[in-house]
């Protein structure tokens, strides 16, 4: 008797989502598909670390390809190409390079940058939401500390040494701790004559409090702790655009100010949808129910930071952070595995974290709070065991313990592109 023929399930995004479920998925039931934009996968919470030059790029990313060798994803493929639109006419996932037919597919592509409609805005900010960005960040940092350390005139070093983050958030308080501690210990060692006060760094967050999806304790320290670091904090303070140097708010005051990092929001990936109605929902998220299901599109499912699973606890969807996205793999895997939908998907929330430089972090378990060095060690603890290889664990380890005796980092080198020769065809 001929085996019944596997039903090609595909996954878009290798992030913390697609690879659990591609893990968890029975390998004799489903032909498994991976398609992302990049070769690997990489762990957004420190990406702000590299563009600090506390960690190199390679120590927070994983080849996807070497991770398909493990047990758990024996029987998986991978292709490289970036999803430009999903045709449900003809079930195909279209890539820049290929058409891939799917049975059922799994939307995991995560977010990118939310620019909230400022025209050009993306033009004249650094971001932070892949490692070639968080790069990108790194030498832009690097590159006015040294012309800053050589400009004569008053006003263009004034402007150079100035860097603003853009959003309160834990990205934008971990982004702008790291700043403050080149600022406060790396400036007077490393720049003779520089000081500490020529470089001025500043959080502009447009309410009334930094971390607002965590307590007001923990709001209440970061506070603290980015004072104590010489970190400028501006709060109720909106950005309304960015060009040539100035940075305007929308009470009509201006800065000059030549780094301006963007952290304030994130949207869905798009994707172009044909051959149905639906569409992707408020933040470019689409609408599942309790079994990660989208709504009105057969067979396809939609898990981690680009789903919206509203319930009770979370009218406006689950936090998009990893948590979320590993519990709807693993839920998602046992009711595809099974032969009916049985398990509902009920978020775990096993707290918040944020790290604001050494010593200092702020964590929130349920109703716990607790800072400063407790909560920096348990945030280094969680953060270390979620990376994917022994090697990046080990190197990373080995960084935080050298950063931590002595700043004087070996990574604060520039090393940008070559810009020539232009590639026939662009991967992004």
């Amino acid at each position: 008797m001929d085996k019944p023929e596997k039903e090609k399930l595909v996954i878009i995004g290798a992030g913390f989502g697609g690879l659990n479920l591609a893990k968890h998925l029975d390998k004799k039931k489903y032909e498994i598909v991976i398609v992302d934009r990049r070769n690997y996968h990489s762990f957004p919470p420190l990406f702000y670390q590299v563009a600090s030059s506390g960690l190199e790029p390679s120590n927070i990313a994983f080849p996807i390809r070497r991770e398909l060798r493990v047990q758990k994803m024996k029987g998986a493929s991978f292709h490289y190409g970036k999803v430009t639109a999903i045709d449900m006419a003809e079930r195909q996932v279209v890539t820049q390079y290929e058409r891939i037919d799917f049975d059922k597919l799994v939307i995991a592509a995560g977010t990118t940058n939310n620019f909230f409609g400022i025209e050009g805005l993306d033009e004249h900010v650094y971001t932070m939401k892949t490692v070639p960005e968080a790069v990108r960040a790194r030498n832009a940092i690097l590159g006015r500390l040294e012309r800053g350390s050589i400009e004569l005139d008053p006003e263009k070093r004034r402007a150079l040494l100035t860097f603003v983050v853009v959003g309160g958030g834990p990205a934008g308080v971990e982004v702008a701790g790291a700043l403050g501690e080149m600022k406060r210990y790396i400036v007077p060692r490393e720049y003779p004559g520089m000081t500490s006060d020529d470089v001025k760094v500043i959080l502009a967050e447009g309410t009334d409090k930094l971390l607002g999806t965590m307590s007001e304790a923990s709001s209440r320290d970061a506070l603290k702790s980015l004072k104590e670091l010489m970190v400028d904090i501006e709060l109720q303070r909106t950005v309304k655009s960015v060009a040539d140097g100035v940075v305007s708010f929308a009470d009509g005051s201006e800065l000059h100010a030549e780094t301006v990092i963007w952290t304030a929001g994130v949207t869905g990936v798009p994707f172009e949808i044909t051959g149905t109605d639906v569409k992707a929902g408020r933040g470019g998220r689409f609408t599942v129910d309790e079994y990660n299901r989208v709504e009105g599109l057969d067979g396809v499912y939609a898990i981690g930071d680009i789903a919206m699973h509203a319930d009770e606890r979370y009218p406006r969807g689950c936090p998009q952070v990893a948590q979320p996205a590993i519990q709807q793999a693993r839920t998602l895997a046992r009711n595809l595995n099974s032969d009916g939908f049985r398990y509902k998907f009920v978020y775990n929330d096993k707290g918040s974290m944020a790290t604001i430089g050494r010593n200092r972090a702020v964590v929130d378990m349920g109703k716990t709070h607790f800072s400063g060095f407790p909560a920096w060690v348990l945030w280094m603890a969680v953060h270390l065991m979620s990376l994917m290889g022994m090697r990046n664990k080990a190197m990373v380890f080995f960084n935080w313990i050298l950063n931590y005796f002595n700043f004087g980092s070996p990574l604060r080198v520039l090393m940008r592109p070559s810009r020539l020769p232009m590639p026939p065809y662009r991967d992004d």
